[in-house]
């Protein structure tokens, strides 16, 4: 199918998902939509995080996605099963490819996972990593303000360092080996993560794993794009500023064409 896979985020976190399904699939076409006039999602309600993600979501489908990526922890968390159930198309989230990369990192079985308030107040990685494996120790952190500091472009900053050493105090002298990252901004730090925890600790980064799975669910519905090259266009709901510049550059996506869109509201 010609039609192009949409993802969305509340910001401009979900573009490492993108990144990882050009590298995955690169005849694939992918459209992308950051809501960054309601950034972040972590704070707000599951009802709210529903309605934003709905509102997305019908916009990208009546655009002709014939997937939606939700590259967003905290939708991910609070609103896929809802897509799931009002959308026509399939609808893929970050969580579930998370948590099996974190099952196959682990060796102590202790694992901890960072994330926005919400994420982490949903339980949803919890709830995942102890169905699959009962005896799984977890350790789960919110972060809330690592997403203002990454969507400020700060991934190399003493004031970030800071952070992230305060939020992950609890972490040192336990045999935590691996540590998921809980929201798709994350994976940008991940080298002040390694300065916070040392080298030896794994960086669980969902948004390779969710290509995979992307790819898998796309091969055996028979709904993958014709060879070719596919193409890229990134959306936002408000001007991202200097963070897609940085971004762009770090994750290679800094050529692609860019626009403002109007997100209609439900019922409109």
């Amino acid at each position: 199918m010609k039609a192009p896979i949409a993802v969305f985020d509340s910001g401009i976190g979900g573009l490492t998902v993108v990144g990882a399904l050009r590298r995955e699939l690169p005849g694939e076409s992918v459209v992308y939509l950051g809501d960054t006039a309601r950034v972040p999602y972590g704070g707000k309600s599951q009802k709210t995080i529903e309605r934003y993600s709905e509102e997305i979501a019908r916009l990208l489908v009546s655009e002709g996605a014939k997937m939606v990526v939700v590259a967003c922890n905290t939708a991910s968390a609070l609103a896929l099963d809802h897509l799931r159930r009002i959308l026509p198309v399939p609808v893929e989230g970050v969580i579930e490819p998370g948590v099996q990369a974190a099952l196959a990192a682990t060796r102590t079985g202790h694992v901890a996972v960072i994330g926005t308030k919400a994420t982490i107040g949903s339980g949803a990685y919890e709830r995942g990593l102890r169905a699959a494996r009962p005896d799984i120790r977890v350790t789960a952190i919110a972060c809330p303000l690592l997403v203002p500091l990454i969507e400020e472009g700060m991934f190399d900053d003493e004031v970030t360092d800071a952070v992230l050493r305060r939020y992950l105090s609890p972490l040192h002298g336990t045999d935590v080996d691996a540590i998921v990252l809980g929201c798709t901004h994350y994976p940008l730090l991940a080298p002040a993560i390694k300065r916070a925890l040392g080298p030896d600790i794994a960086l669980v980064d969902s948004a390779a794993n969710c290509a995979t799975v992307v790819a898998s669910h796309l091969s055996a519905q028979g709904m993958l794009a014709p060879a070719g090259a596919g193409s890229l266009a990134l959306g936002f709901t408000d001007p991202p500023a200097r963070f897609l510049e940085v971004a762009g550059r770090v994750l290679g996506l800094a050529t692609a064409p860019t626009e403002l869109k109007v997100v209609p509201p439900l019922g409109v």
